[in-house]
């Protein structure tokens, strides 16, 4: 391989990497979406209900986190003034929150439906666990 073509080879590995978060997200709606209908189909609505808010929460807490990361990464690589950290913690921890009480509600109206929820709590790792297999699948494909 000569170095142009080394060069292009791994600008297209990064940029192929670089959009592993978009393809995440849209994977997470896929699934919620698909898994929320075979919840209902195989275990009925009210599990269906929480499984589908469970992926809800899921993927605005993947979102939140993503806002979080990269706003304390911008704070701590700016050279510059003092920034207030204190409404980027508060906004870590409201989403910790606001998962408590979403898990309450959902107790207190339907005890079964609070299985749903937390397997939606998972829908993350299930479109990550998607990623990695495509990922490996185009490195072995393209050679990236």
């Amino acid at each position: 391989m000569t170095g142009i073509e080394t060069m292009t080879q791994a600008a297209n590995s990064e940029s192929f990497y670089a959009g592993a978060l978009g393809r995440i997200s849209r994977l997470m709606i896929v699934l919620a979406i698909a898994l929320s209908a075979a919840a209902w189909w195989r275990y009925g609505w009210r599990v269906a209900l929480g499984f589908a808010f469970g992926c809800a929460v899921s993927y605005l807490n993947f979102h939140w986190l993503k806002r979080v990361v990269t706003a304390l990464a911008e704070r701590a690589t700016k050279p510059g003034g003092q920034r207030s950290s204190g409404g980027v913690v508060s906004r870590f921890l409201l989403r910790y929150v606001l998962m408590a009480l979403g898990a309450y509600v959902i107790f207190t109206v339907s005890p079964a439906s609070l299985y749903g929820l937390f397997a939606g709590l998972f829908l993350p790792v299930a479109a990550i666990a998607c990623e990695a297999a495509y990922e490996a699948w185009v490195a072995l494909a393209r050679g990236i």
